[in-house]
């Protein structure tokens, strides 16, 4: 740097000497204007160095924060909210016509997958594990027995019955969450179900020595 401002200050001092017969000043005028416009130009590129090194930490913390926002899971959704997402756009663009559990799959060692789901997907307030389970990995997806739409994709239209976590991928404690739910949406008469046929042993009745027709 230093050199070439020499360099170029005794080109410039020549010139001077030309045009304006040796004046001094104009000489300190040129040499001075010019390293101030060398000082400039070197300004301004560190300026420039400095702006993209902080918008790309900004980027860097940006994409750390979604990340982090992505697996928190300790802000409540209300059941109203999960109710009027399972009716929305995303949620068709998300899931389409399929069960929020057909196109999972389990991730585990080997061919065989272990008897049981894990115990839970979020430890802490946040997602534990890099395959959570269906209704973790969607934060609104809210078991309740009032979210029937949400209840039914888990329950057998053959046998009316719960389906198994081996079946929909539930860990444990959603699992778990979902069995109360459905009972209390039982219990409520939101959701229908067949009285199981009872057999009765009318022996207690009538006596073991009296024949029953059959």
């Amino acid at each position: 740097m230093i050199s070439i401002t020499r360099g170029i200050s005794n080109i410039l001092s020549r010139i001077a000497f030309a045009h304006t017969s040796s004046n001094p000043s104009s000489i300190r005028t040129l040499q001075t204007t010019y390293v101030l416009n060398c000082e400039n130009t070197e300004g301004i590129r560190t300026d420039e160095k400095s702006t993209t090194d902080s918008d790309a930490q900004r980027k860097e913390l940006t994409e750390a924060e979604l990340k982090l926002k992505n697996k928190d899971r300790t802000q409540v959704i209300p059941v109203e909210t999960s109710i009027r997402y399972l009716r929305s756009s995303a949620y068709q663009q998300t899931y389409g016509n399929t069960l929020i559990w057909e196109l999972y799959r389990r991730n585990h060692k080997g061919a065989i997958p272990p008897r049981k789901t894990r115990k839970t997907c979020v430890r802490k307030g946040a997602i534990s594990t890099g395959n959570p389970c269906p209704i973790c990995r969607d934060e609104y997806l809210v078991l309740d027995y009032r979210n029937l739409d949400l209840l039914r994709q888990f329950i057998s239209p053959q046998t009316g019955e719960v389906l198994s976590y081996t079946k929909s991928g539930l860990c444990q404690k959603k699992h778990l969450q979902l069995l109360v739910a459905v009972e209390k949406a039982w219990d409520y008469g939101l959701l229908t179900f067949d009285v199981p046929f009872l057999e009765f042993d009318y022996r207690e009745y009538y006596g073991k020595n009296v024949k029953l027709a059959n």
